[in-house]
């Protein structure tokens, strides 16, 4: 964004990497698929770069209301100054977190997550899957709360898998209804609670009931726990565990 507002230029969207797209070996993985999909759609983006902090949707989970306005406070005023009105991202979250709460601080951008991005590129037909490219494999995928239950979206991720999978299964438990990944509300960060079974083994126990060979996430929170799931259970050989955008990339032959 500063190098392309040192030259007068704005482009269409920001792009909000996040803490796990920038720092996760796994979630990198993401990032880079998504914006090879960008960049082959010749989409108008640009990145904060180092000047990406936090949304605070963390802080304000584990509730640290005062961190999560100093970095929101923070972030908008730095939005203002590139004159960002549309945010892109891959992390549910953070999707959250800009639509439904800066508001409340004077931020008020259009946000897109990266399903929604995708859906509307087909449904456009401004991205078109090869047809050959779809995958035989049977996939399932999980639901991650704060784009289902908190924002009602589940129609665009399965639009998506529709285009690049070719047998999708539901778990027992999906949308609405889904079980989470056990690391959301600032779960990822502490120790778990005293029980019978921890709930990131026992969403992957039912994404394994299914018999799918993949199972699609679309957060980097949820990707982290199925993974650990999948190891849990040994079965990280067999079964892949894939971010949407990263399907949709090696469907269209860019990874």
């Amino acid at each position: 964004m500063a190098d392309l507002a040192a030259k007068g230029e704005k482009p269409e969207y920001l792009l909000w990497v996040g803490s796990a797209g920038a720092f996760d070996d796994r979630y990198k993985q993401v990032s880079r698929a998504f914006v090879k999909i960008l960049n082959s759609l010749k989409i108008s983006y640009a990145v904060l770069g180092t000047e990406e902090s936090s949304s605070g949707d963390v802080a304000r989970r584990a509730g640290n209301e005062m961190l999560f306005q100093m970095q929101a406070l923070m972030n908008i005023e730095l939005l203002h100054s590139y004159g960002v009105t549309r945010i892109l991202t891959c992390d549910p979250h953070a999707y959250n977190t800009f639509k439904n709460e800066y508001p409340d601080l004077g931020g008020h951008y259009e946000v897109i997550h990266h399903s929604q991005f995708l859906g509307k590129m087909i449904d456009s037909g401004n991205m078109q899957i090869p047809a050959g490219s779809r995958l035989t494999q049977k996939v399932t995928f999980h639901d991650p709360c704060y784009l289902g239950r908190a924002n009602n979206e589940y129609r665009a991720p399965r639009k998506v898998l529709g285009a690049v999978a070719a047998d999708i299964t539901e778990m027992g438990r999906s949308k609405s209804f889904a079980l989470c990944c056990g690391a959301g509300g600032g779960q990822m960060f502490k120790e778990a609670e005293k029980g019978e079974k921890e709930i990131f083994i026992e969403r992957t126990e039912e994404a394994l009931g299914t018999g799918a060979e993949i199972i699609a996430t679309a957060c980097p929170y949820c990707m982290v726990m199925m993974t650990d799931g999948l190891k849990y259970k040994n079965r990280e050989d067999k079964i892949k565990n894939y971010d949407i955008g990263e399907m949709v990339a090696s469907a269209l032959g860019l990874l």
